[in-house]
């Protein structure tokens, strides 16, 4: 089974955190479209016989897109590749671009899960990110498509300069109180090069305090873990039936293709990514090129992705895995490495599967990284 992943680069605004590729200007948008649709039909031999099980819509902001235009890219995919019965089918969406209408017209179109970027629910916070929606719009695009879709996921961020402990708990609160089943959130990291590093830097925003966002991790893990969700991903908690089908395939080492400029792929052994400028994009989809730089990984590459991956989720790194596809000195090294880590608390062992603790949660990416096989 794969994945299908289209990135549409267009946004209303620029939020201030955000390293995505993007543009705000829509100018290029039916071009875009053309030439998301011919890199499908030039890559449909790129997955072989493989089925593809989900396809997902990010950015930017794949909701500036019509119904009529999703359709025709989602056409597309089933024109090319062998669908399943019932695929996943996910689009990223702001709230402001949820009216009544759009959402009636997407539950009609074959997309059947919604992940929508809220962010917070306090006015000072989506401000100070810069974000294109207000409270209201964010209350009311979720009260309307929960009336619609049952599979929705909402995006919170923690670690905002200014939000208590106790704003946050509150805005947790206010997104379960949607009975939504999915939760993706996320600590403000301040990127390079983003307009909320330039704020930081003159004075204008405080800066990021990460025991505050560690603080906060927790409080998600303790209220989510109360209203019956599991903590499938580092910064994913699903109620049970609810996990995100494509990200989990990409935890789990599954072959995806990305299709759209900056979008990333990935068979197995090679990744490989499209050119991050719009205007190049097309110019070579338009030629018959493709704009794509591929990286064949290593043996190491891999055991350095699968440990990254693995600790990150409730599926752990599984020791066996480790013996049979990178052998022994892989093993050996692994254990090595994890003394110190499972000494502190922050990682264990069981059923021969490595997983951090609740404590090394939070830590996981630097415990990965210190597990990693140096080429």
């Amino acid at each position: 089974m794969s994945g299908i992943y289209i990135h549409i680069p267009f946004c209303k605004q620029a939020c201030f955190y955000c390293d995505f590729h993007f543009s705000t200007s829509l100018k290029k948008k039916e071009d875009m479209i053309l030439s998301l649709i011919k890199e499908i039909e030039i890559r449909k031999k790129e997955l072989g016989d493989t089925t593809v099980e989900t396809i997902y819509f990010g950015g930017g902001t794949p909701s500036v897109l019509s119904t009529q235009e999703i359709k025709e890219l989602i056409n597309a995919v089933y024109a090319n590749f062998k669908v399943v019965e019932n695929p996943e089918i996910t689009l990223e969406a702001n709230p402001d671009d949820l009216s009544e209408e759009k959402i009636i017209a997407l539950s009609k179109s074959p997309i059947n899960r919604l992940s929508i970027g809220v962010q917070s629910f306090f006015e000072k916070d989506l401000k100070l990110m810069n974000r294109a929606h207000n409270s209201e719009e964010a209350k009311k695009s979720l009260s309307l498509a929960t009336q619609y879709f049952k599979n929705i996921s909402v995006d919170l961020i923690y670690g905002v300069p200014d939000c208590s402990n106790a704003e946050w708990r509150e805005n947790i609160q206010t997104a379960l109180s949607f009975g939504i089943p999915h939760i993706s959130s996320y600590a403000l990291t301040v990127e390079p090069k983003t307009a909320l590093e330039t704020l930081i830097a003159k004075g204008e925003i405080k800066n990021v305090d990460e025991e505050k966002a560690q603080a906060q991790f927790y409080i998600l893990i303790e209220e989510l873990d109360n209203a019956g969700f599991i903590h499938y991903e580092l910064s994913n908690f699903g109620k049970e039936n609810f996990f995100s089908k494509n990200n989990s395939s990409y935890w789990l080492g599954k072959s995806y293709l990305g299709i759209g400029p900056s979008a990333h792929s990935f068979d197995g052994k090679q990744r490989s990514w499209n050119v991050r400028n719009n205007a190049k994009y097309i110019k070579s989809i338009k030629e018959n090129e493709l704009p794509i730089e591929r990286e064949i990984l290593s043996l190491t590459d891999r055991y350095n992705e699968y440990v990254m991956t693995g600790l990150r989720t409730i599926w752990g790194v599984s020791i066996e895995k480790i013996k049979q596809d990178f052998g022994g000195e892989f093993i050996d090294y692994l254990e090595n490495q994890s003394k110190k880590h499972i000494e502190q608390e922050l990682l264990y062992i069981e059923n021969n599967i490595l997983r951090t603790t609740q404590k090394g949660k939070f830590l996981s990416d630097g415990i990965a990284s210190d597990l990693f096989m140096l080429n």
